[in-house]
């Protein structure tokens, strides 16, 4: 029986993934790949691939743009927001079943790595506080990963074989009601290129009154992270803070923004320093201390999110 779903898919430089990725869908309704530029072989590989549509855009323009994109393309009731470096590798099913309960408004399914072990850190975390942030910029997380504050984060308490509701699933392997993705506006595009989106979808989906299902009987093997190959230290970076800069501005108070915004640049300077005593560039470091001196947080906080149309 073909499921009521329609599964989107962002590429970038994917054309090692894609193939795989594609075939693993089975029994969905629509399947939708949005192209974000890639100057690889991806759109070619998509092409070739039966019953797919391809939306090529000419430029990168940000993971959230192009989910949004997808959205619009498909009819669905149900979304599959997965990856091109994850495959599924169990049925759909139980996603689809869960997202009948009337005030489920997502469901996510267990990420394995390639060596089949659950992505534990990843896969869930509860939604960022503040200190939690700090705590990253200032590389207390790093230092000490097993303190208590990170573990509660990256949901460590959690046993990741049982079904149970849960704040925010990574965005590899998400399934959401197209009713509660219009309700909340969809992807909020301030997010470009990436980091957070999902964080903010997954928060916005709560607040609305919704839960967010996690069930372990659905399994996706992800790779993770290919496509930040393509981008320099620096980018990573940049990006990084500015798109926690944006989230902080939509749901932080102002207390909780100035204690994060100093955190970043002790954090950074910290960073930078370290990074001059291996003899490396700090020019990233620099750039994320503008950040977080500038207006970017006053900014984010005064633009308002996408909303479909």
């Amino acid at each position: 029986m073909t499921l009521a779903v329609a599964a989107v898919i962002v590429t970038y430089q994917s054309a090692a993934e894609i193939d795989n990725c594609l075939r693993s869908l089975d029994n969905i309704a629509e399947t939708v790949v949005v192209d974000n530029g890639s100057a690889d072989a991806t759109c070619q590989v998509v092409g070739r691939s039966k019953g797919v549509r391809l939306i090529a855009n000419g430029e990168n323009r940000g993971f959230a743009a192009a989910a949004n994109q997808g959205l619009r393309a498909t009819r669905s009731p149900l979304v599959l927001f997965l990856n091109p470096d994850a495959a599924i590798e169990t049925d759909l099913r139980g996603m689809v079943k869960e997202l009948e309960t009337p005030n489920v408004g997502a469901a996510a399914g267990r990420l394995l790595d390639t060596q089949g072990s659950t992505q534990v850190g990843f896969n869930l975390r509860r939604f960022p506080t503040a200190g939690d942030l700090s705590r990253e910029a200032l590389l207390l997380n790093r230092l000490w990963p097993g303190n208590p504050w990170n573990r509660l984060y990256r949901c460590l308490d959690l046993d990741p074989a049982r079904s149970q509701d849960v704040e925010q699933p990574a965005g590899a392997f998400l399934m959401v009601r197209r009713d509660v993705l219009e309700r909340v506006g969809g992807w909020d595009e301030r997010f470009h290129p990436l980091w957070f989106e999902d964080v903010d979808l997954c928060r916005r989906i709560r607040r609305a009154g919704f839960r967010i299902r996690y069930l372990p009987s659905c399994v996706a093997r992800h790779r993770g992270g290919h496509s930040l190959a393509t981008l320099s230290v620096q980018q990573r970076q940049v990006y990084w803070y500015r798109s926690l800069f944006s989230y902080a501005g939509k749901h932080y108070s102002a207390p909780a923004r100035a204690a994060l915004r100093l955190s970043v640049l002790a954090g950074a300077l910290l960073r930078a320093l370290l990074a001059l005593g291996r003899g490396e560039s700090c020019r990233g470091y620099g750039k994320v201390m503008s950040l977080a001196l500038g207006s970017h947080t006053r900014e984010a906080r005064q633009v308002q999110p996408h909303v479909l149309t």
